[in-house]
């Protein structure tokens, strides 16, 4: 059972084929417009907008624990919030490539983008906690 990043990684590693793992880091907005209800939700932390501002993809021999993960994205310098992750297996003991990766990284983008089901995905927050989003 996964529960966090790090029983994630334990789980990857004990798969039979070799794996990459797709990371699109979000942030949480407030939409324009909103009504006084949107902004107290907003406000109390629920509801917004999720606006998917990277991607990167990465081997899981790239991978260490969440607080690595933090500290390389603040490398880049942008804000975010939540990271959605999917994981690609391998075939034939050889790990997918990054490109490979590219078009599920769009296809995460994209749902996001969207308001598609994120469900498919494991999400975090910025602390390593899972997100679980309850639809509503």
């Amino acid at each position: 059972m996964i529960t966090s990043y790090e029983t994630l990684l334990a789980a990857a590693k004990k798969q039979p084929e070799p794996q990459r793992f797709l990371f699109v880091f979000l942030k949480v907005t407030r939409p324009d417009g909103a009504t006084e209800e949107e902004i107290r939700r907003f406000d109390a932390g629920q509801g917004g907008f999720l606006d998917p501002i990277m991607c990167v993809d990465k081997d899981l021999n790239e991978l260490a624990g969440f607080a690595d993960l933090v500290e390389e994205s603040k490398q880049v310098g942008q804000e975010w919030h939540m990271v959605l992750i999917a994981v690609l297996a391998g075939k034939n003991g050889v790990a997918p490539s990054s490109e490979v990766a590219e078009e599920p990284l769009k296809n995460m983008v994209r749902t996001v983008q969207e308001g598609g089901d994120l469900s498919p995905f494991l999400m975090f927050d910025r602390n390593g906690d899972p997100v679980i989003f309850d639809g509503k």
